[in-house]
């Protein structure tokens, strides 16, 4: 299979189903967020320790489940899609809790920094919550299933709660946001 298919270059490309879309519609860019939450997420777990490897190895082929929710238009036949499912959320919530038992409780907002892993997963928390934005939008013109954006609320919460995880396994403490007075 040849890497590009030129079906692209007239700035269009193709949902499940077979539709054609600009690339620059809701949905596509819904997509294409979740694909760079993806990147960022395998970013960050070069040199992660690996309490926090084998987390990102569980989310990123949830992120394909999700992207390919995203990229199925209602009226195509998604039978084969592998669906958000309550499991997906209750992984993400099990993991913040018990991820949350080993921290010391926060007094004060938490400024995105530490140690370079901590960095990396504030960067994709970031593109979690762009993510997520675009899927609210896309759910507001086409109603979705309400997992996905649940699924998406809590993965922001997670990749916070792996940021303050991954100084803590470091030793390096959160930066705390001071405002200036």
């Amino acid at each position: 299979m040849k890497l590009y298919t030129k079906n692209g270059d007239d700035g269009d490309t193709s949902l499940f189903g077979g539709q054609r879309v600009s690339k620059n519609v809701i949905r596509v860019n819904a997509f294409g967020q979740v694909d760079e939450l993806n990147a960022a997420l395998g970013l960050a777990a070069v040199n992660a320790p690996e309490s926090i490897q084998q987390i990102i190895a569980t989310l990123q082929p949830q992120l394909f489940d999700l992207g390919s929710n995203l990229c199925t238009p209602p009226e195509a036949n998604a039978s084969h899609i592998p669906p958000v499912t309550p499991e997906h959320i209750t992984f993400l919530e099990q993991t913040i809790d018990k991820i949350d038992t080993q921290l010391t409780p926060m007094r004060n907002f938490i400024l995105p920094g530490g140690s370079e892993t901590a960095a990396r997963l504030h960067l994709a928390r970031t593109i979690a919550r762009r993510a997520e934005r675009d899927i609210i939008t896309l759910h507001q013109a086409e109603p979705l299933n309400p997992l996905i954006l649940q699924y998406a609320n809590r993965l922001s919460d997670l990749l916070f709660a792996l940021a303050r995880h991954a100084n803590h396994l470091q030793n390096i403490p959160d930066v705390e946001w001071k405002p200036n007075t």
